[in-house]
């Protein structure tokens, strides 16, 4: 225990003055040099800097508990003895490593009797405060917190870990950060420049390779690069003319290994370990390889590195190569055979496969599994999958079931997940490697989830912040619970199903948008063409962008425009399609039979259309969602009356049709087929649960995003600003969190082939 005290009497001073020339004569460079105010100290300026908290603080003697976090070598210790030397506070400092609980109670009991009796507070210093276990620092907690000691703690790992929170709470954290290759640099010649405490009395010169290897070397460590310095000056004899010259040659004996930062109990140990198994997962084998040689040269045990590359190999690699696993297992098991330094080949054989393999985490579906099982209702075994071997006579346990062998392929749909939880998705393969091959199948269920999330079929589409240009996924960017992608999927099959779609059909996708039925149509029509018409740069940069994966024979054509340009053009080419598909093509558009009309010159004689058009007049009202009776009857029905007023505006081409004017606009655009009874609307009115977030209502109650007036900017031109509050109040009150049931019509329009 260090002590820094006022008041001794002269003998005592002589005596510890004295003392103290001998300790500092006899001290090591990097000791002698350490600064003793803050004008001598060098970097840390954003904290120590002029102007600083810290600086003023400790200019003003007004410190409150601190904790000084960084890498050795960058002045935490310092800093303390910066205080030490400035504060008119009684100084006391322990080292965590050698004091324990006596210490503290014995600095405590010293402290309460210097406050008593000399009216002066402590400054209590512990170095590598980490070092304290739990019951060190709750034994040093109540006198930080009843102000006996002003608590100042220096330490090398995160203290959010390895402090406890009370303590952390109480103090200001201040993290020093490695020094830079100038501070090292003035830091060499203020040691070469002050006499007594540096060689600033000795003819010491240093070649600026010397400097550039010490400072490179050090790694920001300034204690590391003063004992480096040191060794080569005292180590090295003058010349004749009395000068000692340090050479690059002379550097490089005196600092021969760089001073890595790595503990392999602390935050270095598990930063590296991340940055390492980051790198493999972002397949960077350059990287890789570096983290991997820093862990091995600073003593990292091998086989904790093997036992995290095994677990990555499953996470993050998975099926998209499986043998992954058994390439890195082998390579464990040679480098269990041949030990360090050989064992280095297996080791760094296994980062590179890893680096290099294809990736998939598709395995983490079994988490997703995990979770239905602690969070859903205990489901039964289905009969037909119980085991016949005993109960099959009593009870009929395994009647129905289908034997896979005895059918074609091996295979035969028949239901294995209980009933509760049929056409739940768990695994979804990638389209990586072994991966790919299997993918097909669950692609389609992907793709239809992935336009439930974008496009908004689960939530429709937000008319009431809607405005004609916009990306859908900026409208409403809200996943539904499952049903909502099974509802997609079963649209998009009744889309395509609406006509016959041969192998070598063309075909033309309206508002491709996430590229539902386009990616479809790609695989049913893989000998004929796609065509992907985008309505917005976003969507149409996002086809594109997922279109990189594929031959480039086999991508879809994107077209970026309105229907009318896109159609003309297509027309002057005398492009025919076999089939025109699309879902809300038409809800945008201000005259929709002439869009029609347009989509009826390019569509072949032989050829049929099919639009799903969402119907924004008859989606869900948000007053019916909640318990009117809560509110006052005249507001209710100021309410109701005001969001009725955003579906029968005339003036708004959104909301001012309906399948009626559907139905009408394609007598026009299609009139003899009409009458040969081609064309056809069906009407399918869903609902869909949909879970309401605070997003939602900070939407409707938000300003307006397009042209298109808010929500609440509707309820305002009928009530008074008070009465919009209370409204916003009830909806928050009566739908946040809550999962309701969203109604919305879809009408399917469809023109047959001749």
């Amino acid at each position: 225990m260090v002590t820094y005290t006022q008041g001794r009497k002269p003998a005592e001073d002589l005596f510890a003055a004295a003392r103290a020339e001998r300790i500092d004569a006899n001290a090591p460079l990097a000791a002698r040099m350490r600064p003793r105010t803050l004008d001598e100290f060098i970097g840390q300026e954003a904290i120590i800097g002029p102007g600083r908290l810290l600086r003023r603080a400790i200019q003003a003697d007004r410190l409150s508990s601190l904790i000084f976090y960084g890498p050795p070598g960058t002045g935490k210790t310092t800093l303390a003895q910066v205080i030490a030397n400035t504060t008119a506070a009684h100084f006391t400092a322990l080292n965590a490593v050698l004091a324990g609980v006596k210490n503290i109670r014995e600095t405590v009991a010293e402290a309460q009797e210097r406050w008593a009796l000399h009216d002066q507070g402590t400054i209590l210093f512990v170095d590598e405060v980490h070092r304290f276990n739990k019951a060190q620092q709750d034994a040093l907690l109540p006198w930080v917190e009843n102000g006996t000691v002003t608590f100042i703690g220096a330490t090398t790992e995160n203290p959010y870990f390895e402090v406890i929170k009370a303590l952390v709470s109480r103090s200001r954290i201040f993290q020093l950060k490695t020094l830079t290759e100038e501070h090292l640099r003035q830091i060499i010649q203020t040691a070469l420049n002050t006499p007594q405490r540096g060689y600033g009395g000795r003819r010491v010169e240093i070649e600026s390779e010397a400097t550039d290897h010490l400072v490179s070397i050090a790694n920001g460590d300034a204690r590391a690069l003063l004992n480096a310095l040191e060794l080569a000056v005292e180590t090295t004899d003058a010349d004749p003319s009395g000068v000692v010259r340090i050479t690059l040659a002379i550097a490089e004996e005196s600092i021969q290994r760089r001073a890595v930062l790595y503990d392999k109990e602390g935050d270095y140990h598990f930063d590296t370990i991340s940055a390492f198994i980051k790198s493999l997962r972002g397949s960077d084998p350059d990287a890789a390889l570096y983290w991997l040689a820093k862990m091995i040269y600073a003593g990292e045990e091998p086989r904790y590195i093997f036992r995290r590359m095994l677990i990555l190999a499953s996470e993050d690699v998975g099926m998209a190569d499986p043998q992954a696993v058994q390439v890195v297992n082998a390579c464990a098991e040679a480098f269990d055979r041949v030990g360090l330094p050989e064992g280095n080949f297996p080791l760094a054989q296994a980062a590179l496969y890893l680096a290099t393999a294809e990736k998939s985490n598709s395995i983490l579906a079994f988490f997703d599994a995990l979770d239905a099982v602690r969070n859903e209702p205990d489901s039964d075994v289905p009969n037909h999958l119980r085991d016949s071997n005993r109960d099959s006579e009593g009870f009929g346990h395994g009647a129905g079931y289908l034997y896979p062998h005895a059918y074609r392929d091996h295979w035969v749909a028949q239901q294995y997940l209980p009933g509760a939880l049929q056409g739940k998705v768990f695994y979804e393969p990638t389209g990586q490697g072994y991966e790919a091959r299997i993918s097909v199948a669950v692609t389609q269920h992907r793709e239809a989830q992935l336009a439930a999330t974008l496009e908004g079929f689960g939530a429709p589409p937000e008319i009431l912040t809607f405005a004609p240009g916009e990306s859908a996924r900026d409208r409403w960017l809200q996943r539904t619970i499952a049903q909502s992608g099974e509802a997609t999927a079963a649209l998009r099959d009744r889309i395509l199903g609406a006509g016959p779609l041969e192998r070598h059909s063309v075909v033309l996708d309206v508002n491709a948008g996430s590229g539902l039925l386009a990616w479809e149509a790609l695989r049913r029509a893989p000998e004929g063409g796609v065509y992907a018409l985008a309505f917005n740069e976003a969507d149409r940069r996002a086809l594109q962008e997922q279109a990189q994966n594929l031959d480039e024979v086999d991508r879809p054509i994107v077209l970026h425009g309105g229907i009318e340009e896109q159609a003309q053009q297509l027309d002057a080419e005398e492009v025919r399609f076999d089939a025109i598909v699309g879902r809300n093509a038409l809800l945008a558009s201000a005259d929709k039979e002439a869009s029609l009309a347009h989509l009826a010159k390019i569509l072949a004689a032989n050829g049929w259309l099919a639009l799903a058009e969402t119907i924004p007049r008859h989606t869900q009202r948000i007053y019916a969602l909640g318990d009117r009776s809560l509110l006052q009857p005249e507001l209710a029905e100021r309410l109701i009356a005001a969001e009725e007023s955003i579906y029968t505006d005339p003036a708004d081409e959104l909301v001012n049709w309906d399948d009626d004017t559907l139905q009408a606009a394609l007598t026009a655009a299609f009139p003899a087929e009409r009458q040969a009874g081609r064309v056809s609307i069906e009407r399918i009115d869903t609902d869909t649960d949909l879970r309401i977030t605070d997003a939602h209502i900070r939407r409707w109650f938000g300003p307006a995003l397009g042209k298109r007036k808010s929500y609440v900017e509707r309820l305002a031109e009928r009530m008074q600003p008070s009465e919009v509050e209370q409204v916003e109040s009830w909806i928050r009150g009566q739908l946040l969190n809550q999962t309701v049931v969203w109604r919305r019509r879809t009408v399917l329009i469809r023109v047959a082939e001749r």
